[in-house]
């Protein structure tokens, strides 16, 4: 499969800089990481009322990301607490 080009906003970078504990980030990064090669993996669900809008799951938290599989990119649009997340 051909890969994706992955950026990130940089609010979503903040975001991901105040996660509260290493292993958070860890994990965001990871994640991050495989939606270059991966951009629809297992547990991803399209988010309502958006026609290119993901979210993720990890732990207590999600990333929201939309996918333009025309010009192969992933933009990563929020890391955020699920309380939060959709707000």
């Amino acid at each position: 499969m051909e890969s994706y080009k992955v950026s990130i906003k940089a609010s979503a970078a903040k975001e991901l800089e105040a996660l509260p504990t290493l292993k958070d980030r860890q994990r965001a990064v990871a994640l991050i990481r495989g939606l270059g090669t991966e951009p629809r993996p297992h547990g991803c669900l399209k988010l309502a009322g958006a026609t290119d809008a993901y979210r993720v799951r990890f732990g207590h938290y999600r990333i929201l990301y939309s996918i333009s599989d025309r010009v192969r990119v992933v933009s990563i649009e929020r890391i955020a607490h699920r309380r939060e997340a959709y707000r």
